[in-house]
């Protein structure tokens, strides 16, 4: 758990543009299984994500992860992309 502080004045925001590549970084974090598993339906969902937001190699690799998904799998992931996309 984070026990630090933030310091709102030092602080700068994150640019418009850095949001497609946190989303396709996020894509590459569950399908290499960094966290010691790989998620296929959220990489798909990041990698949705990422192409939706004009990355153009995430859709190479949303179409890769795609394939060793079932379509109950796919559709889950894209469900879980709308609800993102409404919630932000």
């Amino acid at each position: 758990m984070f026990q630090g502080y933030f310091d709102l004045e030092t602080a700068t925001p994150v640019e418009a543009t850095a949001i497609p590549d946190v989303l396709f970084e996020r894509g590459l974090y569950w399908a290499s299984g960094r966290s010691g598993v790989v998620n296929l339906v959220a990489a798909h969902k990041w990698f949705n994500l990422a192409a939706l937001k004009g990355r153009t190699d995430a859709i190479s690799l949303r179409r890769e992860v795609a394939e060793m998904m079932s379509d109950a799998e796919i559709a889950t992931a894209q469900r879980e992309a709308r609800a993102w996309m409404t919630a932000h």
